[in-house]
């Protein structure tokens, strides 16, 4: 089933290239990141909802967290700190 994950902290085609390059090598298709809208969605394939959990893991590492995610100030700064080096990782790759 597709599923659409309202994500935080993607700003450009960097991001959005870090995301669907990293969930692909983590054996997810059909992945997409929608840059036209505020929040921007990132739209998976998901077959149960391990691979739910894995998605959202995933995406937090890299930084991009859902924007349902309860965060604190500092978890807050941590993680746009790691997706601005993932947005800039996705703009060289």
């Amino acid at each position: 089933m597709k599923k659409a994950f309202e994500v935080a902290n993607v700003r450009c085609g960097g991001c959005a290239n870090t995301i669907t390059t990293s969930l692909q090598k983590s054996g997810f298709e059909k992945v997409s990141v929608d840059l036209s809208c505020e929040p921007r969605k990132v739209t998976v394939e998901i077959a149960d909802e391990a691979q739910l959990a894995q998605v959202q893991a995933i995406l937090r590492s890299l930084g991009y967290p859902l924007t349902t995610d309860e965060r604190g100030f500092s978890e807050d700064t941590i993680l746009k700190a790691k997706s601005f080096v993932s947005c800039a990782l996705g703009k060289i790759n």
